[in-house]
């Protein structure tokens, strides 16, 4: 099958969802329909992917972090990685002036951030306009996006995260509970641990066929929608954090901003052009990202303080232990931690014991 071919199935299903009316009977063909919506969108996004001559978007990962920007041509994204970061990229004040992935290291409170500017996209970039699809591909695997918007051309936000959305990545949104494990007999049996109010069993049961399974046990966490059911049933949706940044505010006056605060409640206002309010998008980053400082003290040393290890909010001892060194995973007797997460300086914690930000920590293993 063509992408064409894709493309006008898409739509023929898309038209025949519109013309359906919305009610209980007809809720499980709906199931159905957006189902094979959703599996023709992941067969093109496999093959578009797959079939791109030339230089593919293959970017290396360094750091503790990666986070992406993604914006249209000209909102002012490559000032904006020179003024986070030290890479020098090339500025024009022309569309397309950054047709590779240029990516920057921004340094801030000890931890290593990649940043990536990618190029900037055009309605209809999940589709495969301009090379979006592959371009935005990259946000993908980012653990941050960071959507650059223009003062001037605030209602690209709405574009953006539908063109995000088109090829798999759900901005800000929590990945819905949901487990399907299939057997071998016995038909489809559904629990759930609240009502759902959006789904019901027959609907359940159509959209679990359409994925090729008539028989398993599916486990429903919270109130599901059906096309959260169905994003859970995909298995390469991306449940990224992301930070809006507006860009240029230093052309507009503050009664400007308070009107768009109505429209877009949580942005950050910067001007890359005057390095205005860059630190505390920095700041911004760093909190967005879950990342915290621990200071290694080893054995008879004093703290490093220079070198920070960057770990994730909610990790704990032995899985630093696993960072640094499998013998000292294997050898752990217990650990000294001095900081916000113990009771008092010195106390001594097991494996299992959950780090916090700026935390001194001595491991101490068998002899």
């Amino acid at each position: 099958m063509s992408f064409m071919d894709i493309d006008e199935k898409i739509k023929k299903i898309e038209d025949e969802i519109q013309k359906t009316p919305y009610n209980k009977a007809t809720s499980h063909h709906i199931g159905k329909l957006k189902a094979k919506i959703s599996k023709l969108k992941e067969e093109s996004l496999q093959r578009k992917s797959s079939g791109t001559k030339g230089k593919g978007f293959h970017v290396k990962k360094t750091g503790d972090s990666t986070a992406v920007l993604v914006g249209f041509p000209s909102v002012g994204k490559s000032t904006l990685l020179n003024e986070l970061t030290n890479a020098e990229s090339k500025v024009g004040a022309y569309q397309f002036t950054t047709l590779d992935i240029i990516p920057g290291i921004m340094e801030y409170r000890g931890a290593k951030i990649q940043i990536f500017d990618i190029p900037g996209i055009i309605t209809g970039a999940s589709g495969g306009k301009g090379r979006g699809r592959e371009i935005l591909s990259v946000a993908r695997t980012a653990n941050l996006i960071l959507i650059v918007l223009d003062v001037f051309n605030p209602q690209h936000l709405d574009i953006i995260l539908r063109e995000l959305r088109d090829i798999g990545i759900h901005p800000n949104e929590d990945k819905p509970d949901v487990r399907v494990r299939r057997k071998k007999l016995g038909g489809v049996q559904v629990s759930a641990t609240e009502e759902l109010t959006h789904l019901d069993e027959t609907t359940i049961r159509s959209i679990i066929n359409e994925y090729g399974m008539h028989n398993a046990d599916v486990l429903i966490r919270g109130d599901v929608t059906m096309d959260q059911f169905i994003d859970a049933l995909e298995s390469n949706r991306a449940y990224i954090p992301a930070v809006i940044v507006l860009n240029k505010v230093d052309l507009v006056d503050d009664t400007y901003i308070k009107e768009l605060k109505k429209t877009i409640p949580d942005f950050i206002p910067i001007s890359a052009d005057k390095n205005l309010n860059i630190n505390y998008l920095k700041d911004q980053i760093f909190e967005n990202l879950n990342l915290i400082r621990v200071y290694l003290k080893p054995q008879g040393k004093k703290v490093d303080f220079e070198d920070p290890l960057i770990i994730k909010k909610g990790t704990s001892v032995i899985d630093v232990c696993g960072k640094l060194h499998r013998e000292f995973v294997k050898n752990f007797r217990h650990a000294k931690i001095w900081g916000d997460s113990v009771k008092f300086p010195g106390q001594k914690t097991g494996p299992d014991h959950i780090l916090e930000d700026k935390d001194i920590l001595r491991i101490i293993v068998k002899k």
